[in-house]
This record gives C-alpha cells, structure tokens and sequence, in this order.
C-alpha cells in the first residue's frame, strides 16, 4: 500500500464528480489505484480499473435486500424517516437505483406517497426517467457511478421545483482506514464521498442541503422563481 507512488495509472484524470482537472494520487492498494478532488473531496477508482457491466451485475445478484426483512427497513429508516418528515401528503417520487428488491419505495408506498421505479439493470424501462417529481431517492446507488456527473445532472432534471433529491451513501471520513475501510473494498463501489462533496454540489446548483443523520443527504431544489 502506499500514497501516489507506485500508481499504475499515474496520469491525472478530471473528478467524475465536479470536472475539475486538478486531481491529487490518494491510494494503491490491492492493485487499485485511487485519486483524490481537492475541489470537492471526492475520491474514486482511477476509470480504467472500474469493473465491467458484466461483472457488476452478477455482484448485485448477491444483495440480499428483502423488502420485508425488518433489519433492511430499519437501515433504510436513516433516509425515509427525515424525508417523510419533509413531504407533503400524497408526493409523488422515483426511486433511483431501486434493485431487485426495492424495499424504500415500498416504505414510501406505505406512508401514501407514489413511487416509480428506475434501476438500469432490475427495472430499466426509461419512461420514468422522462418524468419529473417532488422527490428522487438514490439509496446505496451513487457509489456505482460510473459517470456521476452526468448522473448527478440527471437526478438534479428529475426534481420538481421545491422537491428533494434524497441521497444515502457511506460518508468516506478518514483517509488512513481508506485501504482497510469496508465500503472501499466492494468491486462495485467506484466513488466515495464526502458531506463535503454533497454540500459542495448543492452550493454548485444553488440548492439547500441538509444532512439530518451520517451518511444522509437531502438536497432541495429552490421553488420556482429561484435558482435551480
């Protein structure tokens, strides 16, 4: 293991997150290479060593994400509950990334909201995607972005004025457990990011951000007649 020596892809490459040029050599280890956005806090794989469509759908075959498995609802609780409490009755939404089982939507389902679905490999029909809505969940799904710039953009078209886009994923916090950290060493998992980092897109665009627990970020567009 060891920082910026010893990359096998050395060359810089732009943050996949906010496009700036200026990235930094983080981490080698296990013969992955990391870089690291001074702009935006992010870190991520360097992009010739993502995993492959192939590879990374026959991971996601082995979540195990029952929709009526208690334990899965009580996690997924970290994002509903604060969002609920933000929602106007009868909302209608996306869930974004919703996988095989998707367990939120029917929380949201539950509480009287509406909810579509949209995952490009267990619900790929693009329809919702030319929707739009007063809010997108997007549940353990950002890390898999391959191109989450231009995923960020689109989740950012699919919010109504006045709507939130509620993201959930494991705040990266300490650089000297990286190689040892658990969320790094899933192949599938791809960009890690700070609350900085969302805070950082927020601002971008000119939308609220509030993070009511770790590793939760709700993000709101102004209503109309405001930046968006």
């Amino acid at each position: 293991m060891s920082m910026a020596a010893g990359l096998s892809h050395p060359d810089p490459v732009p943050c996949p997150v906010c496009g700036k040029a200026q990235t930094e050599p983080f981490l080698s280890v296990e013969r992955r290479d990391y870089w690291q956005c001074p702009t935006c806090e992010t870190r991520f794989l360097a992009p010739a060593q993502r995993p492959s469509r192939g590879d990374e759908y026959a991971h996601y075959l082995h979540h195990e994400n029952d929709p009526d498995e208690s334990r899965y609802r009580r996690f997924l609780s970290k994002l509903a509950d604060p969002l609920l409490a933000r929602l106007a009755p009868g909302s209608r939404g996306l869930d974004y990334g919703c996988g095989p089982g998707p367990a939120l939507a029917a929380m949201l389902r539950e509480a009287g909201h509406s909810v579509a679905l949209y995952d490009p490999f267990f619900a790929p029909d693009p329809a919702p995607l030319r929707e739009s809505y007063d809010f997108v969940t997007c549940t353990e799904v950002a890390e898999h972005f391959h191109d989450p710039r231009a995923e960020f953009a689109r989740l950012r078209g699919l919010v109504r004025p006045g709507g939130w886009l509620a993201l959930m994923t494991c705040f990266q916090t300490d650089d000297a457990r990286f190689a040892r950290w658990h969320y790094r060493t899933d192949p599938t998992h791809v960009v890690f990011y700070r609350e900085a980092t969302l805070r950082y897109l927020a601002r971008e665009w000119g939308w609220l951000c509030e993070v009511p627990v770790k590793d939760v970020a709700l993000m709101q567009r102004p209503p109309a007649g405001g930046r968006s």
